[in-house]
């Protein structure tokens, strides 16, 4: 497995498993040869608050897109209480922070892990790859089963 980051992230993350930097069609982090079956996109809290006021129909178009891939999901470093607390430069109420991500999360389908700071995100994104990963290969291996039952 080989983790592909895309050539617009700014700060990428650091993982374990090997990675290469390339041009995603959506999103931040994906796996080398799945990139239209998975896509992470990884946000910092003001990044976030900007895309749900200043950049909202861009974000909405990406999280649209999203929608059309096996699995995507938003990585977000730092927690709800955070939102909640607005450790953010936005004047953005927290209220609307919230209700906008609940919405987008029932919408889009889009999972939304809150991870308490960076190196976090990092662990959260390459176990999510990775599990990601495990799975396609258990469905390849059961697929490859039936049909050599069918066979017999």
């Amino acid at each position: 497995m080989l983790i592909k980051i895309d050539t617009r992230e700014q700060l990428p993350y650091s993982f374990i498993i090997p990675s290469e930097v390339g041009t995603l069609p959506i999103g931040d982090y994906s796996i080398s040869g799945l990139e239209h079956n998975i896509s992470i996109e990884r946000k910092t809290l003001d990044d976030l608050v900007g895309c749900l006021t200043q950049q909202r129909e861009r974000f909405e178009r990406e999280l649209f897109r999203g929608k059309a891939l096996d699995y995507f999901t938003l990585v977000v470093e730092g927690s709800l209480s955070d939102i909640q607390m607005r450790k953010y430069f936005s004047k953005t109420p927290s209220e609307a922070v919230i209700q906008s991500l609940l919405a987008f999360s029932v919408r889009y389908r889009l999972p939304v892990f809150f991870c308490e700071n960076r190196k976090f995100g990092e662990r959260v994104t390459e176990s999510l790859l990775c599990k990601f990963a495990r799975e396609i290969e258990k469905q390849g291996k059961a697929l490859t089963q039936q049909n050599e039952s069918h066979r017999r």
